[in-house]
This record gives C-alpha cells, sequence and structure tokens, in this order.
C-alpha cells in the first residue's frame, strides 16, 4: 500500500450517467454499481494497481429513474453474481452480469422502491414508499413487512436474520421474520439511510440533518451533527471511518463522533459507499460518481484537481436557481414555522444550497416534503427549451417519493391555469395537483406569473384557492360583493361591504382524513381502557360509504345517508379521547353541507340532542388543542349553510361565540381565519334578520379582529367587511363609533393592501 494521507483526495471521475446518480453499491472485490435518474445501471471495473475505473456494463431495463442497488453473491441460479435494482417504476430486477441482461423482474410493491438489499441468506430485501418491506425468493415473495405508517426508506439486513428498517414515520424498526420486535425513536424526520458500525452497533441518516449511532436494544450512543440540509446517506467501514451524504453538496469522514473532513460536491451527495480497501465511492446530483482515496499514489492529476476545483468555485460563484429563481433568495426552512393557508398548498424553501417544495397537509397540520426542485446536471433553467421549443422557464420538478421528475414548461404571460391543466393532462397526473402546480408556476417565476389578470392574494371563499378570470379585472370574493345597485339611486354604493351570502369551508382532504382515522383507531384498539371505542370492520366501511357520498356533491340532491351512520359520526365525536376527534369534526364539517345531514342535527336538536353543540363544546374545552379548534370552528362555519340550521346558529349565538372567542389571539392564522369566517357569517345573517342584540355582540368581535396589528390579510379583511356590514345598521353604527372603529377604518385605508383600503374608505364613508 502506498503512503496515506490523512485527507480524502479525489481519485477518479466516473463519467457515463445521463442525469443524478441516486444509488451506489460495492461488491467485496471493489467493482462499482451505479443507479440513476437515466433509468440505467452502470458497473466499473478497476485493474488492480490502476487509478481509474472504467465503465464495463451498462444495465438498461427500468423505465424510470433507479434509486438504489445492491450486489447478489455468487449463487446456483447466478454463478458469477449479479445485481438487484429498484426504483420509480415500482419493480425490482435482478440483473444477470454475465450476459447483461435482466435474469428476474419482480413485480408487487404498488409505489416507488426505495432501496434494497441482500441478506446472509440470499433473500433480497425491497423497501418501498407503499410503507412495505418485501422479502423475495427465487423470484417469490415469500414475506412482507408491515407496521410503519409512512414510506419506508431504508432496510439493512443483519447478520442474525434479524432486519432493521427506517421510515418516513421517522421511526426505525427492528424485525423477526415479519414480525417488529421493537421500535426506535429518536429523529425528528425521516430515516432515510441505514448502515451497519461493524461490532458497535446501527447507523442512521435522517432528514433532521444528522446521523445517529445505535445499539440494537434502542439505546442512542452518538450524535453526528454538521450537516446543514437532509443527510441521505451513511456508511461505514471497517477501520472506524463513518461517511455521510447530503443534501448541502458534502460528504462528510467522521471518526470517533467528530466530524475530520468535508468533501465539498458540485451538487446534492446521494449515496456513499466505501471500498474494501478504504477509498470512498459518491453518488452526486451532477451525474458523476468519484472515488475519493488517501493513498497518494492514486491521487488524481494536478489539471484534474484543477479542473473540479474549478467546478466547485464556479458553483459557489454562480448562485443556484430553481427555475430561474436564485436559491439564496428563497426563504429559509423557517417559513414552515407559519402555517398554510389551504390544504395542497405548496412553498418552497431554502434548504442548504437547494430549493425544496413542502405541501401543507391541513389534516395533519403540517408541511409535508415533496422533494428537491432541482435544474439538474447542466443546469437545464439556462436551457429553457424543452422538445425542441424555446420557455421562458423550465421546470426540473423532483416531485420527491413516489411520482416521478417531470419538466415544466412556462412562458411569462400565459395563463397559470390553463399550463397546469394542460401539463397535468399530458403527464397523466391527477388534476388534484392543479393548484399545487400553479403556486409553483407563481412562486418560481419571481412573481412573472402575476399578471393584472391574476391576483395571487385572492381568496376564492369557496374553494381557498386563487382563481384566474381571462380578461377580468382582480376579483374580490364573490360573496363580499353588493347586489348590483342601478345608477338613477342616490344611495352611496360600496365595493364590498355590506356583505352578502354566506362563506364556507367545502373542500376536504378526504384521504387524510380516513387516514388520520385508521391511525387513532389502531391507538385505541392497541390500548384496553379504550379498545371498545374502537371501530370494528362493518363501521370501518361505513366511514368509507360516508366519504363516497360526499364527494359526489353533484348528487347531494339525491344521495342519503343510513341512520346508522349519524350514530356512528355522533359516537366517534362525543366519546373518542379528546386529542383524536380533530379528523372526526373534519367529517363532521363537511357533513353539515349536505342537506340530509343539515337536516338530521336540526332534527336531533330539537329532539333535546343537540350534537352540535356538545362536539363544540367538547372541542374547545380543555386541554386546548389547535387542531380540534380549527375543525370544530370550520364545523360552526358549515353550519350556515343549509336554512334548516340557520335558526339553531341564531339561538345559540352568545354560546358559539364564548366558545370560540379565543381564537382571536391565536398564533394560528388558520385558527384566526376560521373565526373571522363565523364572525362575518354572525355578520351577514344578523343583518338579514335585523337583530340587533346580536349584531352589538357580533361587532365586539369584529372590532377585535380588525385590529391593525393583525398580520394575515384575510383575517382582517373578513374582519373589516364584518363590521362594515353590522354599520349598515342604524342601532348598530353609533355603538360602532363607541368602539373606535373611525380609527380601525383610517388605519385601514393606509393599509397597501388594495381589498384593505377599499373596504377601510367603505367603513369611513358609512361613518360619516
Amino acid at each position: 500500500m502506498g503512503e496515506e494521507s490523512p485527507q480524502y483526495t479525489l481519485r477518479c471521475q466516473l463519467f457515463g450517467h445521463e442525469e443524478d446518480v441516486r444509488g451506489l453499491s460495492v461488491s467485496h472485490d471493489g467493482v462499482i454499481a451505479t443507479g440513476s435518474r437515466d433509468k440505467s445501471v452502470r458497473v466499473w471495473n478497476s485493474n488492480q494497481g490502476e487509478r481509474e475505473y472504467i465503465l464495463d456494463k451498462t444495465l438498461v431495463g427500468h423505465t424510470n429513474f433507479v434509486g438504489t442497488v445492491a450486489w447478489i453473491p455468487p449463487n446456483e441460479f447466478l454463478p458469477g453474481g449479479g445485481l438487484v435494482s429498484g426504483g420509480m417504476d415500482t419493480r425490482v430486477l435482478v440483473w444477470d452480469l454475465q450476459q447483461a441482461s435482466i435474469a428476474k423482474d419482480m413485480k408487487g410493491h404498488k409505489l416507488q422502491v426505495s432501496n434494497v438489499a441482500v441478506d446472509p441468506n440470499g433473500d433480497i430485501l425491497s423497501a418501498s414508499v407503499d410503507s412495505t418491506v418485501r422479502r423475495w425468493r427465487d423470484g417469490q415473495v415469500v414475506e412482507v413487512l408491515q407496521g410503519h405508517d409512512g414510506p419506508v426508506q431504508a432496510v439493512l439486513p443483519l447478520s442474525n436474520g434479524e432486519v432493521v428498517t427506517g421510515s418516513s414515520d421517522t421511526t426505525m424498526k427492528l424485525w423477526r421474520g415479519s414480525t417488529c420486535i421493537s421500535t426506535i425513536r429518536g429523529h425528528t424526520d425521516t430515516v432515510r439511510g441505514l448502515a451497519m458500525m461493524p461490532n458497535v452497533g446501527i447507523l442512521s441518516a435522517s432528514h433532521d440533518g444528522s446521523l445517529r449511532l445505535w445499539a440494537l436494544s434502542g439505546e442512542q450512543l452518538l450524535e453526528f451533527v454538521g450537516h446543514t440540509a437532509i443527510v441521505y446517506s451513511v456508511a461505514a467501514h471497517s477501520s472506524g471511518d463513518i461517511a455521510s451524504g447530503s443534501e448541502d453538496g458534502f460528504a462528510k469522514i467522521w471518526r470517533g463522533g467528530v466530524c475530520v473532513q468535508s468533501i465539498e460536491h458540485p451538487g446534492c451527495v446521494w449515496d456513499v459507499a466505501f471500498l474494501p480497501n478504504g477509498d470512498l465511492v459518491t453518488a452526486c446530483s451532477d451525474g458523476v460518481a468519484r472515488v475519493w482515496t488517501r493513498e497518494r499514489k492514486f491521487f488524481a492529476p494536478t489539471e484534474e484537481m484543477e479542473a473540479y476545483l474549478s467546478l466547485i468555485s464556479t458553483r459557489k460563484s454562480a448562485a443556484k436557481t430553481v427555475g430561474g429563481v436564485k436559491v439564496d433568495d428563497l426563504p429559509g426552512i423557517e417559513a414552515l414555522q407559519e402555517p398554510g393557508t389551504k390544504n395542497g398548498q405548496t412553498r418552497i424553501v431554502r434548504e442548504g444550497s437547494s430549493g425544496v417544495a413542502y405541501s401543507w397537509n391541513l389534516n395533519e397540520y403540517k408541511w409535508e416534503k415533496i422533494g428537491e426542485v432541482v435544474d439538474g446536471p447542466g443546469n437545464s433553467a439556462d436551457t429553457k427549451t424543452l422538445h425542441g421549443v424555446t420557455y421562458d422557464y423550465v421546470f426540473d420538478v423532483d416531485i420527491g417519493d413516489g411520482l416521478p421528475t417531470r419538466k415544466l414548461p412556462y412562458n411569462v404571460g400565459d395563463n397559470p391555469y390553463d399550463v397546469a391543466d394542460k401539463w397535468l393532462d399530458e403527464e397523466g397526473l391527477s388534476p388534484g395537483y392543479r393548484q399545487q402546480v400553479v403556486d409553483f408556476i407563481l412562486q418560481n417565476t419571481g412573481g412573472a406569473a402575476a399578471s393584472s389578470n391574476f391576483d395571487p392574494n385572492f381568496v376564492d371563499p369557496y374553494t381557498g384557492a386563487n382563481a384566474y378570470v381571462p380578461g377580468q379585472q382582480t376579483r374580490q370574493p364573490q360573496a363580499s360583493r353588493p347586489a348590483p345597485v342601478s345608477s338613477t339611486r342616490s344611495t352611496p354604493t360600496y365595493k364590498h361591504i355590506p356583505m352578502k351570502g354566506m362563506l364556507f369551508f367545502d373542500t376536504a382532504a378526504f384521504e387524510g382524513i380516513i387516514k388520520k382515522l385508521t391511525e387513532f383507531n389502531s391507538t385505541l384498539a392497541a390500548h384496553e381502557a379504550h379498545r371498545e371505542l374502537a371501530l370494528n370492520q362493518a363501521d370501518s366501511m361505513r366511514i368509507q360509504a360516508m366519504i363516497a357520498t360526499l364527494k359526489e356533491t353533484s348528487l347531494y340532491h339525491a344521495s342519503s345517508f343510513a341512520d346508522v351512520d349519524f350514530k356512528l359520526l355522533t359516537r366517534m365525536v362525543l366519546q373518542w379521547p379528546i386529542e383524536n376527534i380533530f379528523p372526526v369534526l373534519d367529517l363532521m364539517r363537511m357533513m353539515l353541507l349536505h342537506p340530509q345531514c343539515a337536516i338530521f342535527f336540526a332534527n336531533a336538536t330539537t329532539a333535546g340532542n343537540d350534537v352540535l353543540l356538545e362536539a363544540l363544546r367538547r372541542a374547545t374545552g380543555e386541554p386546548v388543542l389547535v387542531p380540534n379548534l380549527l375543525t370544530s370552528a370550520r364545523v360552526a362555519v358549515n353550519a350556515f349553510k343549509h336554512s334548516v340550521l340557520r335558526n339553531w346558529v341564531v339561538k345559540n349565538r352568545s354560546e358559539i361565540l364564548d366558545l370560540f372567542s379565543g381564537c382571536c389571539a391565536s398564533m394560528n392564522k388558520n385558527v384566526r381565519l376560521a373565526y373571522a369566517t363565523l364572525v362575518i357569517n354572525y355578520s351577514a345573517l344578523l343583518l338579514e334578520t335585523n337583530d340587533e342584540e346580536g349584531q352589538i355582540q357580533v361587532l365586539s368581535a369584529a372590532v377585535e379582529m380588525a385590529d391593525s396589528q393583525e398580520a394575515d390579510v384575510e383575517v382582517r379583511f373578513r374582519a373589516l367587511v364584518a363590521l362594515g356590514t353590522l354599520i349598515h345598521s342604524s342601532g348598530v353604527k353609533s355603538v360602532a363609533v363607541d368602539l373606535d372603529a373611525k380609527s380601525l377604518a383610517a388605519a385601514a385605508c393606509k393599509s397597501s393592501v388594495p381589498k384593505i383600503a377599499e373596504v377601510g374608505r367603505d367603513i369611513d364613508n358609512l361613518l360619516k
């Protein structure tokens, strides 16, 4: 062995892949296998004593990107050994290297195969985004490991036959056969990579930016902190060295828990692996795998090193872009501390040197990672062409686990909704992604998509989404417009007041509701004290049937629910543990939009069984939980939908407003928005019924929420509209003056937000 340097230095670069190198595997004799986004697997070999690795084989057969590869030792079926690979196309392929062909095509996973491994007995293990791990023997599934609550991202077979898995549910699980014998908790985000630390324990890499070392007992032995973004991979060598790869563009070397070297790359480091001699292999998003060595005789020539350092320098000096927008201009990850405004809303944030897309899951009240938004090798943002056509923007969008990368073209001035509709249709994607695509375009064109026909601040009161109307001026919520006024009338006209009609929360992520109900039901069934509250199979089927009915909105005039449905909903909302009821409330909120359900709840109150009011009392009681507060406030809002319940909302006005009065001071703007919507509905209804006493009570709430300190535009706007609507009643106007409504109007008039200033002027004119 030649003289060793204390630092790893570039040995050679493996050029050949056309897109990101996503996965690595090293054989016992030092042959390297790589899997790539370009759908291929490649095998690289080096003659003993030579510095460079040469491309030996290219294996083509996957129909989408390859994310993981593993070596198969020689066996009866493959006497020369082989490879197994998995990727976005959900297939697990076994390769015969002597023939350079597919030996087995194993199908069974429903979503992307995220990781493959081979156990000491020769069985193949495949982890998938479908939340399962499958054990394959002779091409057949012999075992399925189920138990994770999210995608399984990593699988690690142990020498004793047991298996460790890592998941997006933030846990690691230890399996004996198909039985989970322990769950290891500690990471706060997805566990993405696993490796065995010889004679010590298990290493894990996580989206939380850390590496950890665990004893098999589940005890955390060490935490390695140093990466500034997601850590995708980890590897260990018998020498004690540990390597990690991260989205921050660095491969790091660790000894004794301390980072001793950071190796910068011209892109994300997807995977790392050690060669038997201690050399390191890295897989990079620039489409190149690289070998790093500490043996001086294998160091790359000076000119190659200089070219590589120049590449790094260029990358650092030219700010990285996401679809033409500088990553440095994106908000940091702290922006995710602010909740979303609607289900499915997309937000792009800066993580390390990358732009990462997140989607708001309203039911679970959290941001969920979609994936990195990349420009790809050669910076496709600079090319701006697709299929020979030139565009202002061509985005290379890595949708993430479960969905392939897609190219999204856009020209400034195009209707973002038309672009989204066309793109989704051409790519065969669900129309349900429409708003996410529009949000993505708006955020990544630096506002260039927002023409005079598009107001990105507008929020449709019925769908919660932005809307585009070709050829029209910026719209305001329809329900906020006054009825047309004849030009011959002398009565002054106002743009936003009084409020006509009601606002509702009428969209829902039903799959998320079902997922959460199933999760909570499993928890109840596992605890003896709550077991009798758990749903049986028949109950679960009724829930599915109820949601299927709710989805068919066009049939609401003819569809119906069974009595057992209402009994089931009542039992769940009134008897389930308080921390588990928010998805039930979300379901109740949507049921209130169905006319038969509104009649049921109205009849129940008449019969002395006020399920609605009891549910609201329970959801707003101690302990006060934000998901309960949010969903129950929306229940109250949707109770205004049908006239059969209008008497109920008026009769219980005082208690309902008192139950939710604390929402005004909530740190969560979605809670405040729900409360503001409740107030605006009451203002419209009480103006219609000439209930002056009720109007004065609602006026106090509107004044409190219309304060200029309210940071959210839509919350303040709705509160001001409610205030202006109530002032239309002559008996309320004097009370409004006493409550200093004039100063609120004056402050609103000075707002830089057009609709706030407009409604401020409306109120100011009313008070004159």
